[in-house]
C-alpha cells in the first residue's frame, strides 16, 4: 500500500490588485453583488478566475426592479461617507458583477476604498 500524505491546504494569498481605478472625476469600482442576503455588508476583495479583482458586497434587497442596485449604491455611499447620488451603476445593471462610477476627489476615494477593503479583509 502506498504511503499517502494528507495534502495541506495552501494559505490564501492576499489580493494585491485593487478592484477600482482612478478616473478624472472619481473612481470606477468593480463589485460582485449578492442580493437577498441576510444583511447588507461589504466582505472584502475577491480575485475572480479570470484574474479580475472585485469588491464583494451583499444586500438584503431582491434583484427586482433595481432594488438591489439601489441598495448597493446606498451601501457603498454610506461606507465611503458620501451622498448616494455620487454612486451610479456604470455597467452590469442586470448582472452579478457590476461597475460603479463614484464621483468625487479621486485621491480621497482611493484612500477611503483602501481603508474599506482592509477593514473587511
Amino acid at each position: 500500500m502506498a504511503n499517502r500524505m494528507a495534502a495541506k491546504p495552501m494559505p490564501a494569498k492576499p489580493v494585491l490588485v485593487k478592484p477600482w481605478v482612478q478616473v478624472a472625476n472619481g473612481v470606477m469600482l468593480d463589485v460582485r453583488l449578492t442580493p437577498r442576503s441576510a444583511r447588507d455588508a461589504i466582505e472584502g476583495i475577491e480575485c475572480r478566475a479570470d484574474g479580475r479583482a472585485v469588491l464583494k458586497a451583499r444586500v438584503c434587497a431582491p434583484p427586482f426592479e433595481g432594488a438591489a442596485n439601489d441598495s448597493l449604491r446606498r451601501l457603498i455611499a454610506s461606507r465611503l461617507a458620501i451622498a448616494p447620488r455620487q454612486v451610479e451603476i456604470a455597467g452590469g445593471e442586470g448582472a452579478r458583477v457590476k461597475r460603479l462610477r463614484i464621483v468625487g476627489d479621486p485621491a480621497m476615494l482611493d484612500a477611503a476604498l483602501s481603508r474599506l477593503a482592509k477593514a473587511n479583509a
